[in-house]
């Protein structure tokens, strides 16, 4: 018996390339997965556990930010080299991260001289990023993402203050404000369980599926009242 979801992914052209992005504690790494799982595809994550200076960073912002951003930078070099390895084999791939929004962090935390410096290890890289397909980008109140990222209790995100993670989302307001280079589906994911309700996960997965050009934005809340 097919599923409603596997339907959905029947019926529709699946995209090449999705990335999920947001601040921290907004799901986005939850939703790339449920989507990995629904697509097949290959998964690039983020990896924020393997950078040795993020600890130090929210426990003391400005003795690590610089060692913390440039780690990022060169470990998401890396990954872009293997998304096009991997574009060879895999029809299909999501990503938790976006490159472009790398700089985003980088002005928030660093001084003159540090984003100076990062500048030019960002242009000597000559990162050469892919154009996603679709970038889904999940929004929620800061009061909403504080309570999440303390309910999962990773050590170091402890450490993350309200005033911080405010900047931090005005800052991905900012950047997405002005965002043009591929589709953008803008969801306001307060509200919505996409980890483990599967009829939320599908009225989602749905718009993604059917966002295919320009600037959109989804209210799961409205939809869902409509349906009851």
């Amino acid at each position: 018996m097919t599923t409603a979801i596997e339907h959905l992914l029947e019926s529709r052209p699946l995209p090449g390339f999705v990335v999920v992005e947001g601040p921290i504690g907004v799901g986005k790494t939850t939703l790339a997965r449920r989507l990995v799982g629904s697509f097949g595809s290959s998964l690039l994550l983020e990896a924020a556990e393997e950078n040795p200076f993020l600890e130090k960073f929210y426990e003391n912002p400005r003795s690590a930010a610089l060692p913390t951003q440039l780690h990022f930078l060169m470990q998401r070099s890396r990954q872009l080299k293997m998304l096009k390895q991997d574009d060879m084999f895999n029809p299909v791939r999501v990503a938790d991260f976006l490159i472009q929004k790398d700089r985003l962090f980088a002005e928030l935390t660093l001084d003159a001289d540090e984003l100076d410096l990062y500048e030019q290890v960002y242009s000597n890289l000559m990162l050469d990023a892919q154009k996603p397909d679709l970038v889904v980008y999940l929004q929620a109140p800061v009061e909403i993402l504080l309570d999440r990222i303390s309910k999962r209790g990773i050590k170091h995100e402890q450490w993350i203050e309200a005033a911080y993670l405010e900047r931090l989302c005005d800052a991905y307001v900012g950047f997405f404000y002005r965002y043009s280079e591929a589709p953008l589906l803008i969801v306001n994911a307060a509200d919505i369980d996409f980890a483990h309700n599967n009829d939320e996960y599908e009225i989602l997965l749905e718009q993604i599926l059917n966002t295919r050009s320009g600037r959109h934005y989804f209210n799961p809340v409205a939809v869902q009242d409509i349906i009851i």
